[in-house]
């Protein structure tokens, strides 16, 4: 199937699939008082003061490294309309440390880049000392009609090729309105299909909440804003750090 759907028609269903798409505290230093010298009062000779002892060297204390995680993805990952501290990486970090897992995201997006383009750079845009990946692409291939299978192909080499380097892999899904019809079933079905082939965790929709909500988005509709890739972070979040933990176990 080879079936493309120009831009604006997609937009088109997809604002009538609206209902369908969206089914440590600082520690005082300790106190330390050393021994005064006795000044007399009289005319004999003042006691001399004992010689303070170095304070004994406290114990360091072990941190352990942060998980890296990678997020592997296209615009909504590049922070796109956003500024860098708005983008999705920062946010999500930003809620798995609030839930007290010392991570370090990094955002490895590319705007306008479709699967086949996610395939072209993964060798060099995911950094060896990744513990996890997040792959979230497939937006752009349903925007310019790509075919499913196709964009299956390549999430299954990205995929296949992450997880031959020793990354942990999290599966960040995309969906298309069933007004698409035969291409949005089969669009839809490949991230299942992809998530069972090679075993790894799933996130359905990664604008879950935010799709189609005009108050999470930017004027194109298309974008989140800043509180749209907040909400994203914090759906994303429970399924990358359940990868996190596994990938340190």
């Amino acid at each position: 199937m080879n079936t493309r759907h120009p831009l604006s028609t997609w937009r088109a269903l997809l604002a009538g699939a609206a209902a369908a798409a969206l089914a440590a505290c600082e520690a005082a230093p300790a106190r330390t008082s050393e021994p005064q010298g006795r000044v007399d009062g009289g005319a004999g000779p003042s006691t001399p003061t004992a010689p303070a002892r170095p304070a004994a060297a406290e114990p360091a204390v072990a941190t352990a490294e942060p998980a890296v995680v990678t997020v592997l993805g296209d615009s909504i990952t590049a922070g796109y309309g956003l500024s860098a501290s708005q983008a999705l990486p920062v946010q999500l970090e930003s809620v798995l440390r609030a839930q007290g897992l010392p991570v370090r995201v990094r955002g490895a997006g590319v705007s306008g880049d479709t699967t086949g383009g996610g395939l072209a750079r993964v060798d060099f845009s995911v950094q060896p000392d990744s513990d996890v990946v997040v792959v979230a692409l497939g937006g752009n291939d349903l925007l310019q009609g790509i075919d499913p299978a196709r964009t299956r192909a390549n999430l299954d080499a990205i995929i296949g090729r992450l997880k031959a380097r020793g990354h942990t892999v999290v599966l960040a899904g995309m969906q298309a309105p069933p007004q698409l019809g035969a291409y949005a079933a089969e669009f839809n079905a490949l991230y299942p299909a992809l998530a069972r082939q090679h075993d790894v965790p799933l996130y359905p929709f990664l604008l879950q909440g935010v799709a189609l909500m005009r108050q999470y988005n930017q004027q194109d509709g298309i974008h989140p804003n800043a509180e749209g890739a907040r909400i994203i972070a914090a759906g994303l979040a429970p399924t990358v750090a359940q990868a996190v933990r596994a990938s340190q176990g």
